[in-house]
Order: structure tokens, then C-alpha cells, then sequence
């Protein structure tokens, strides 16, 4: 058992992450040359999504704090994982963006000496979300860290990391998990039957976290199955509508049933940290900060509904992906092997500059909806384009 066990399929990744534990332990020794040569103070870790970048962090910053290089064992590992430990600092967010006043927090911390652990490591799990400000309030303490501080940044791409920050970190890209690996991982670790545990694999296209619901939701494969069935009722344009409708509605569905339990208890946690119903609450400053509260959650609702639209819209790549394969290369593993039928069909019907057309308006869809663009009318286009092809 060690701290890099969750990651699956990232071998490559991990041996650069070990030789860099291993180089700050030398340079705590105070050993310098070749046997500190993998270590450096900040870190961007990239990768698709589901690849394990916040994993990777996480693991990272247990090893770098455990005497015993990430045993996966001791207190130290457990509360560096958990986010327990007070010289491992975890930032991550469920809303748009993370605010510079999140940020200036992070750096006056990341200054400080650690209290406990070896290292202060600051994991930033959302690094593409830094606003404008606090990527200016975070460039300062990269260029000019404490000396046993060390910054882990975490981000789909490289890209999506402002320049002056990506070109004072290492990079590190995660890959794509093998279906093979994440099968394994679902059969191994969880106890998912063999066939199940390669379908979850094969639907999920990489993504550990969609994996495991797959496998383990009956539910979750069920609203899988409605997604893919939009494109076999695009018939005219009015089903177009009442397609992008019920994508729409069903989103919206799900971030709702999701958001109800974890606003209600945060709302009452909120009130009794501010003493709400009892002789001392002051009515003013309860009621200002529960809107701030709501106004938090709505953010985090709206996040989680284009989270839902996103990943039915990878579904449906991954369906016209199957199209074109059966269309220019029959023989190649299907994703979606259990509608083998039906697209055969539809690759049939098709060629394949309409399916290129169709995969493109996909793409289109999804940059469409993360620039704010309104969710209904981005669907619209979408299924009117995916009927005309």
C-alpha cells in the first residue's frame, strides 16, 4: 500500500513524482547536486478529465510530508489525504472561479514555516479557475517562494494556466487511463463483476470518477442511456427542441438533486455558527451572510449543471466517434459496443463528412456553454445541427 495506489494507469507520472520526493528528502538532509535534481518549489499537474490530477496532488503532498516517502500507512499519509494535515493546504472549488481573497489566504500561509511536517505544500485542485486577480496575488509567492514551501497547481491543460504562472512551474501531463487498468482498478478494488466493471470502463472513456458511478448507479447508467438515445429522435426540428429541452431539464434535475442535501447543511451549520435563535444572534448580520451563502450555492447549482450538460455532451462524441470508426475503420473497439446495432445503422444512413460535421458541432456546444452562453438555446443549435448534419 503507498499514496500513489489511486492512481491508476499513471505509472510514468508517478516515477517522476517518487525521484522528486526523493530529491526533497535529500535536500532536507541537506545533500545538493544530482540527488536533489527532481525536486523544484511549484508544480503543474495536467491531465483529462478523470485522469487523477487532484489525486496526483494529493498524493504527491502526503509523500513529500511522510518520513517514509508515502508509505500510505501512517497518520502523516492519512491526514495529508484527507486534507486534515496543517502543512498541507487543499484549494478547490465548486463555483466558477476561485477569488483572490482564497488566494491572498493561500500565500500569506504559504510563507509561513511548517508547523508540524516537513514541507508547506499548497495544492491548488482548480488552477484554471483562478480569476484574473488572484492569479496576479499567486504569481508573486511561485517566483518567490519560502523555502520549504512547494506549490502544486492542477489543470485540465496547460493552456488554461495563465502564461507567467505555467512558465515557473514543472509540468507533469497525466494521461489517459487504459480501459484495461481502469477495469482492473473496478474489479480489484471495488468488487465490480468483470463485464460490468469493462462496460463502466469503456462508457466512462478514461474517467475514474464516471467509472466508478457507472459501475456502482443503476441510476447514473440510466440517465446515460436517455443521452444516447437523443440522436435516433431527431426526426425534424421539433424534436430537435424537445431534445435540447429535456437535456436541458434533466440537468437540471440532477445538479438540483445533488445541490439539496449539501445546501441544507451548509445553511445549517451557517446558522449555528452565527447563533441564529438564540438570545445573542444579531438578525442583520445572520441574514447577510446566509444571502451570501444562497448566492454561493446558486453559483455552485449553475456550475454543476453545466458539469451534467458537459459530460452528456462527451457521451454523444463518443457515440458519432463510434460512427466514424464503424464509417473509415470497421474493426476498431466501440465504445458504445452495446449499440452496435443502432449505430451501424446510422453510419449507414450517414457519411462520414456529416459525422466530422456532427462531432464538430459537439465541440462547438460544449466552448458554447463554458463562455456562458444560454444552456437551451447552445442545445437548440446543437440538435438542429446534429439533424441536418
Amino acid at each position: 500500500m503507498s499514496v500513489w495506489d489511486d492512481l491508476v494507469g499513471q505509472e510514468p507520472a508517478v516515477a517522476v513524482l517518487r525521484r522528486a520526493v526523493a530529491g526533497a528528502s535529500a535536500r532536507l538532509r541537506g545533500e545538493s547536486g544530482a540527488a536533489t535534481a527532481g525536486m523544484t518549489h511549484a508544480w503543474l499537474i495536467t491531465g483529462p478529465p478523470g485522469s487523477g490530477r487532484s489525486n496526483a496532488g494529493r498524493a504527491f503532498a502526503a509523500a513529500l510530508e511522510c518520513l517514509n516517502d508515502g508509505c500510505g500507512e501512517c497518520a502523516v499519509c492519512r491526514t495529508a489525504l484527507n486534507g486534515a494535515h496543517p502543512d498541507v493546504s487543499l484549494i478547490r472549488t465548486e463555483l466558477l472561479s476561485i477569488r483572490v481573497g482564497e488566494i491572498r489566504e493561500l500565500v500569506r500561509r504559504a510563507a509561513m514555516s511548517p508547523t508540524q511536517g516537513r514541507w508547506q505544500v499548497m495544492v491548488v485542485e482548480d488552477a484554471d479557475r483562478l480569476t484574473e486577480q488572484a492569479a496576479d496575488a499567486l504569481l508573486k509567492s511561485i517566483e518567490e517562494p519560502a523555502p520549504r514551501t512547494v506549490w502544486v497547481l492542477c489543470a485540465p491543460t496547460v493552456e488554461d494556466v495563465v502564461p507567467t504562472i505555467r512558465s515557473r512551474c514543472r509540468l507533469l501531463v497525466l494521461r489517459t487511463p487504459p480501459v484495461a487498468a481502469v477495469a482492473e482498478m473496478l474489479t480489484v478494488k471495488a468488487g465490480v463483476e468483470p463485464e460490468l466493471a469493462g462496460f463502466a470502463a469503456r462508457a466512462a472513456q478514461g474517467h475514474i470518477g464516471r467509472a466508478k458511478a457507472l459501475a456502482r448507479d443503476e441510476q447514473v447508467r440510466s440517465r446515460r442511456t436517455r443521452v444516447l438515445e437523443v440522436p435516433f429522435e431527431l426526426r425534424d426540428i421539433g424534436a430537435c427542441l424537445n431534445a435540447a429541452q429535456r437535456l436541458v431539464d434533466a440537468a437540471k434535475e440532477e445538479a438540483k438533486a445533488s445541490a439539496a442535501q449539501v445546501d441544507e447543511r451548509e445553511r445549517t451549520e451557517l446558522e449555528q455558527a452565527l447563533g441564529v435563535g438564540t438570545k445573542g444572534a444579531k438578525p442583520r448580520e445572520a441574514a447577510a451572510a446566509v444571502k451570501d451563502l444562497e448566492e454561493q450555492q446558486k453559483a455552485r447549482a449553475k456550475r454543476w449543471e453545466r458539469d451534467v450538460l458537459d459530460r452528456s455532451l462527451v457521451d454523444l462524441m463518443a457515440l458519432y466517434r463510434d460512427v466514424l470508426v464503424l464509417q473509415t475503420a470497421p474493426g476498431t473497439e466501440l465504445i458504445n459496443a452495446e449499440l452496435h446495432q443502432d449505430l451501424a445503422q446510422l453510419a449507414t444512413r450517414t457519411t462520414p463528412e456529416q459525422t466530422i460535421r456532427r462531432i464538430d458541432a459537439l465541440a462547438g456546444c460544449r466552448e458554447a456553454i463554458e463562455t456562458n452562453v444560454a444552456p437551451l438555446l447552445a442545445l437548440e443549435a446543437l440538435t438542429i445541427a446534429l439533424f441536418e448534419g
